[in-house]
Formats: C-alpha cells, sequence, structure tokens
C-alpha cells in the first residue's frame, strides 16, 4: 500500500474514533483499488453516520467495483434517497443497467436529465435500455441525441446501425457502421456487420474483405471465421482458408468449433485423414463447441468406419448405435450467424 494510506492507518490506530481519519483512508482505498478493505472502513462509518448520502454513494462505487450490482443498487437507492445529485442517479441507473432492470434505469437516467439536459452518455444509457426493451424507435431517438452531445460516441452510432439494420434500412445502416470506423478503425464488429449486409446482397468479395479485416483486430470472433469459411468453400479458395485456421489456431487458444470448420474443409477436399483428424479435435474441444456435440460424434464415428481410418477418439467419446440414422445435412457449416449487438 502507498505511504498515504499507511500513514492514515496509522494515525487510525492511535485514535480510531477519527472519523474523518477514517473517511479519508477509505477514499484512498478505493482509489488504490484496496476495495475489501474500502468496504470495511466505509460501512464502519455508515454505524454512526447512516444518513450520510456520500457514504452511502461509495458504498455503492465500492460495490459495483466488486461487482456485487444488487448491494450496489441499494446503496446507490438509499443515496439518491438522501440527496438527489445527478451523479448518484447516474451510477445508479447503470447498475440497473447491469441488472437489466431497464424501466427503473430509464427513470434514473431521465432524472439525471433534469439537471444536465445535454448529458450524452445519458441519453446513450436510455437509448440502450429501450433497444433491450425493443422500442426500437425511441432508443434510435435517444441514440441520435448521443451522438449530437458526443459525436464520437462510437457505441451510439454501432447501435444506430443496428437499429437500421433490424428495419431493413441497410443504407443508413452501412453509413453508420462506416462512421464507426472512421472513429474507431479497429472496431471489429462494425466490420463483421458491413461483411454480414454485404453477404445478404450477395456482394460476396466485400463480405470476405470486411470479415479479413474482422478477424485481423479480433481473433476471437469464431463466427467471422465461420462464415469466412464458408465462402471460401464456396469460392473454392481452399488454400487461403486453411492457411487462415490453422495460423489462428497455432497462434491462440484451441476452439472447437474452429476444428469443426477445418474438418468440414477437408471433407470439401476430401482429405479424409485430416477430416477425420480434425472431427476427433473438435472433440477433444468440447467446451468452445457450439455445433451439436452428439452430432459431431456420429460424424466422427461413422468416418472412422466407414472410411477405415485408424485414429483413436477422445476418451470421452460415447459409443454410438451404428444402426442409427444420420442426418449428412448436419455436417454442414451452418448459414445462420447473428449480427454484432
Amino acid at each position: 500500500m502507498g505511504s498515504k494510506i499507511e500513514n492514515l492507518q496509522e494515525v487510525l490506530q492511535k485514535d480510531p474514533s477519527n472519523f474523518q481519519i477514517r473517511r479519508e483512508l477509505s477514499v484512498e482505498l478505493l482509489n488504490e483499488g484496496f476495495n475489501e478493505e474500502a468496504l470495511a472502513n466505509l460501512k464502519y462509518l455508515e454505524k454512526y453516520f447512516p444518513d450520510d448520502a456520500d457514504l452511502a454513494y461509495n458504498i455503492g462505487i465500492v460495490s459495483e467495483k466488486m461487482k456485487d450490482f444488487v448491494s450496489a443498487e441499494s446503496a446507490y437507492k438509499k443515496a439518491v434517497s438522501l440527496s438527489t445529485q445527478p451523479d448518484f442517479y447516474y451510477n445508479l441507473g447503470e447498475v440497473l443497467v447491469s441488472l437489466e432492470s431497464w424501466d427503473e434505469a430509464i427513470s434514473a437516467f431521465k432524472e439525471v436529465l433534469k439537471t444536465d439536459p445535454e448529458d450524452g452518455n445519458c441519453y446513450f444509457n436510455l437509448g440502450l435500455c429501450y433497444f433491450h426493451k425493443e422500442e426500437l424507435n425511441t432508443a434510435l431517438d435517444n441514440f441520435e441525441q448521443a451522438v449530437k452531445y458526443n459525436p464520437k460516441d462510437i457505441f451510439a452510432h454501432f447501435y444506430m446501425g443496428n437499429i437500421y439494420k433490424k428495419n431493413g434500412l441497410t443504407n443508413f445502416a452501412i453509413k453508420c457502421y462506416q462512421k464507426v470506423l472512421e472513429i474507431s478503425p479497429d472496431y471489429s464488429w462494425a466490420y463483421f456487420n458491413l461483411a454480414s449486409i454485404a453477404y445478404e446482397n450477395g456482394n460476396m468479395d466485400e463480405a470476405k474483405s470486411n470479415l479479413l479485416l474482422t478477424i485481423e483486430y479480433n481473433k476471437q470472433d469464431i463466427e467471422a471465421y465461420k462464415l469466412l469459411t464458408k465462402l471460401s468453400i464456396k469460392d473454392n479458395d481452399l488454400e487461403s482458408i486453411l492457411t487462415i485456421l490453422h495460423d489462428r489456431l497455432e497462434n491462440y487458444e484451441a476452439n472447437g468449433d474452429l476444428y469443426y470448420i477445418l474438418a468440414q474443409v477437408y471433407k470439401y477436399m476430401g482429405n479424409k485423414d485430416e477430416y477425420a483428424k480434425h472431427l476427433s479435435l473438435a472433440l477433444e474441444n468440447s467446451l468452445s463447441l457450439t455445433y451439436s456435440q452428439e452430432i459431431v460424434e456420429k460424424e466422427f464415428k461413422r468416418l472412422r468406419i466407414t472410411a477405415n481410418i485408424d485414429i483413436v477418439p477422445p476418451p470421452e467419446l460415447e459409443e454410438i448405435d451404428n444402426s442409427e440414422e444420420y442426418d449428412e445435412n448436419n455436417e454442414e457449416i451452418d448459414d445462420e450467424y447473428e449480427d454484432k449487438e
């Protein structure tokens, strides 16, 4: 701990009833990230000053930092009951968003706007609440207010793009995503949503270009790898996608979905050994496999039998009834994907 904290602690050891020093110590501990120690001191002070709004507010801050959102909500609600400071309502609103209490969060942010009607962050949070309530027009109005007061709010621009896309106004959506990238050129989700628009419109080259940018900036975007693989198979651009997938798996953590789509590429190429090998790897990494494990197990088992491939299955692979019907369509890479929100 820093010397200031140690000095304050030394004073408290000599005079435990010095509330002002304990208050200062609580703030220093909070600022330095010693959350549990800060909370203990704040709770101690609250016993003697139960109607102190600032104490309740700081307890809310510590609880929020500790991800105890229920306790944070309680503390912030106590703070606003004692004092109607805008910061108290704003923090309460953010915790209510974390708890997905959309209506209460809306009420809290509206209280802030009574004092500061040009608070762009409040408008963004209101937009977010209405977006999750699926009141898209009201959400859009608030996101527009957010960018009015904070033109570089990439998240407001991004959500505006999502709303336009949901409403079928893809040209407006494209402009919003492009604005996001103008402000933050490495925002991978904007590239992905641009790719999905291009894909839906049949512009496959543009879709691939944006997917490549997506994974350049975000190696964890597995959905982008899936869609890129599907497009590469359609284009017969197999060597490129093999390089991309192997590079991702060799340089970052293993992923069951990526092994599975690699298996599908090798299946398409007719390379049964690599096909079986990567099905096995997919099953070994089942925690990150979102495809049906049962279907992948059946696919692996049937391949070993029909192709007479000598690959040892993962130890957890259960025995499968060979007489059970197998749906070939399940071997295809899923054509569905979700826009980033």
